[in-house]
């Protein structure tokens, strides 16, 4: 197939002089050199990768490179590079191959590989210029390089690339090798290939691509990083122009057929940046090192992130945030005494109930952190926690109206905080709705912390957990995503609901590597998941989690919140959605006036009533309103140690003092003392 290019003849040589007679001593260097060459090119192809493989692109044995879609199929992400299906020779516009050569390689038909021609004219170029203005590599040695080997510049290096050279020219034709180059050159901004090229830049196959935009990717081969147009426009532009002036000067077109061209130079699309779902792409990154270990090349990963829901779930929580500097702000104009509060970060985890994530906030500013908040801190749960307390003990035989002392309790010499009265016999229902920490631990030590800790990992805590009194009232470090996942297990009515974001794993010729698989394990009894659902429901909608009440669509959650407010969670479900919710200090440090069911119950309000619009209402798993059984007269009373009358009056003295007073001996009046962050948890 021609492009319009004319073979170049290589000038005469001309008359050779005659050789005089060699002398032994130049007949044996001569020998000797004659063997290193031999022994050198023996070595170097020893060394060369391997040459028998397929070749579908320019990655290394240990290279991978994703490029990420959400559940819509739009792309959000790459990494590594973006890659595209081979596009045939002839399915491209001629031009855009004309281009390509006009500008590359104009001999590649005439020669086997190097360009002699070439090679002199940029060595004289060069010498004249005294620096490196033109190179001599023809379009099998760039595809020689680019296929299987690096970018440095050694004398080894282009031994290697000028043997693959001869292999390529060799084993393909020309046209293998041109489709190949076309397919696999590097054009800036990630891409490689024109068709990737043309995708990213015109939103368009490289079939389709006019003759103006034709121009422009072939001019992005010299200086890919220096030409992009998402980096400089106007530069690329005018680099389009110089390969229209190459092809008009090699009389492959006329001036009247680029005209056009010249007169409308290529634009490229407006692509918006989504940052926040950067979050959730390095998540997806080191998911897919678990799924598929030691996995290499290109691939194409199908996830279940929905893009609604993550800007959603971004101006959630850039919503809050600012709403609280603001208020901070006024408060420290009015009283400068006060010390500044460092910003507060957030994070945001919603998920189908089967554990499909929807959205993944993992900080306040992507560009300003990576670290995710929502996958990698592990931080004090408060009474977010509880839910597997009651949980074990509704499967020991407890029920909701089961009755337990709200009384101080003593274990180990510890004893909890209240926030407020003690109330005396309280059914597990009035102590989930007002989050009663002497009930929890009652509950716990009850029932075994052993029993707890069982019904936490079941249903998905990841995190090591500790085995004290305090776990009761949240002070073993948990994840955002394991916890919201947990809750997921109440939502769907006690089935396993194990977080994922990856729904398929593709090559570029659509081969499926991995495929999420529908797992439906019980992991909760029917009777315990409807008991729980009606717990959590009472919770927002009379108790502790009053702000997270959406209208009227029925939703279930708890609050949770840490000692001195240095973590505020509130994680919550409908029939249809789960999502978790969390602020707080990357230096733990305590956050004023922050509850979960202030700050946290709100932004996860705002954030459900947008992904719910336009929804049918559905009733939470087993119905609001499980049967409560009336009351029994017994009473079920906890293992631990009931305080004496002197005790409890003791108790009620220190409990009355002032919240200074209190502040500035709490460590001495704390036997729990050397628990992590305090050991305690309020609200």
């Amino acid at each position: 197939m021609s492009y319009g290019f004319d073979a170049e003849q290589l000038p005469p040589d001309g008359t050779e002089a005659p050789r005089p007679r060699k002398r032994w001593g130049w007949r044996i260097i001569g020998f000797f050199s004659y063997i290193f060459v031999i022994a050198f090119g023996i070595l170097a192809l020893d060394t060369l990768p391997k040459l028998d493989r397929q070749l579908l692109g320019p990655l290394g044995p240990d290279a991978l490179a994703i490029t990420v879609l959400d559940r819509e199929g739009d792309e959000i992400a790459n990494r590594g590079g973006r890659y595209a299906a081979i596009v045939p020779l002839d399915e491209m516009p001629p031009y855009l191959v004309q281009a390509v050569l006009a500008t590359e390689d104009q001999r590649f038909y005439d020669h086997f590989g190097f360009d002699l021609l070439g090679i002199g004219r940029a060595v004289v170029a060069n010498f004249r210029a005294g620096s490196i203005v033109q190179g001599g590599s023809s379009i099998t040695q760039q595809l020689a390089k680019n296929l299987y080997l690096g970018s440095e510049r050694t004398f080894w290096r282009k031994a290697q690339e000028a043997l693959i050279t001869f292999w390529l020219e060799h084993e393909y034709s020309k046209e293998d090798i041109l489709t190949l180059y076309m397919n696999r050159i590097y054009l800036g901004a990630g891409a490689y290939g024109m068709e990737a090229a043309a995708q990213f830049y015109f939103d368009k196959s490289a079939r389709d691509v006019t003759l103006a935009e034709a121009a422009l990717l072939a001019g992005l081969i010299k200086a890919p990083s220096r030409y992009a147009p998402t980096n400089d426009l106007l530069r690329a532009q005018r680099r389009g122009e110089l390969v229209l002036r190459r092809l008009v000067d090699a009389n492959v077109l006329t001036e009247g057929q680029v005209f056009a061209a010249r007169a409308t130079p290529a634009t490229i699309v407006e692509r918006t940046p989504r940052e926040g779902s950067q979050y959730f792409v390095d998540w997806i990154a080191s998911e897919i090192d678990i799924l598929l270990p030691g996995i290499s090349g290109q691939l194409i990963v199908e996830t279940t992130l929905d893009p609604v829901q993550q800007a959603a779930g971004e101006i959630a929580i850039g919503d809050a945030i600012s709403k609280r500097a603001n208020t901070l702000a006024s408060v420290e104009v009015n009283d400068p005494a006060l010390p500044a509060e460092p910003p507060v970060q957030g994070a945001l985890v919603a998920m189908d109930t089967d554990g499909a994530i929807r959205a993944m906030v993992g900080g306040r500013n992507y560009l300003e952190s990576q670290f995710n908040r929502a996958t990698q801190a592990e931080r004090q749960p408060g009474s977010a926690f509880k839910p597997f307390v009651y949980l074990a003990a509704l499967e020991q035989g407890f029920r909701p109206e089961s009755r337990l002392s709200d009384a101080p309790v003593y274990v180990d010499g510890w004893s909890p905080e209240n926030l407020g009265r003690f109330r005396g016999s309280v059914s597990l229902l009035d102590a989930m709705k007002y989050s009663i920490n002497t009930v929890a631990v009652r509950l716990s030590e009850q029932i075994g912390r052993d029993k707890v800790i069982e019904a936490a990992e079941r249903l998905g805590i990841r995190s090591p957990l500790a085995s004290h009194a305090s776990i009761a009232l949240g002070t073993e470090e948990v994840t955002l995503v394991d916890l919201t996942s947990s809750y997921a297990v109440f939502a769907n009515g006690g089935f396993r609901a194990r977080p994922y974001g990856i729904k398929r794993i593709l090559t570029p010729l659509g081969e499926v590597l991995y495929e999420q698989q529908s797992l439906s394990t019980r992991i909760v009894a029917p009777g315990a998941a409807r008991s729980m659902n009606y717990l959590l429901y009472q919770v927002i909608l009379t108790g502790t989690g009053s702000r997270a009440n959406i209208g009227g669509r029925q939703a279930a959650g708890k609050t949770g919140t840490s000692q001195e407010g240095r973590d505020a969670w509130f994680v919550g479900y409908t029939a249809d959605q789960v999502a978790g919710v969390w602020f707080g200090h990357d230096d733990a440090s305590p956050m004023a006036n922050a509850q979960g069911g202030g700050i946290s119950a709100e932004t996860w309000a705002n954030f459900m009533k947008t992904v719910h619009k336009g929804r049918p209402l559905t009733d939470l798993a087993g119905g609001k309103a499980a049967p409560v059984r009336r009351p029994t007269s017994q009473t079920q009373q906890p293992a631990a140690s009931e305080p004496s009358p002197a005790q409890q009056a003791l108790h009620r003295y220190y409990s009355s003092l002032s919240n200074l007073f209190r502040q500035a001996h709490r460590d001495q009046l704390n036997p729990a003392r050397g628990f992590r962050r305090g050991g305690q948890t309020l609200r």
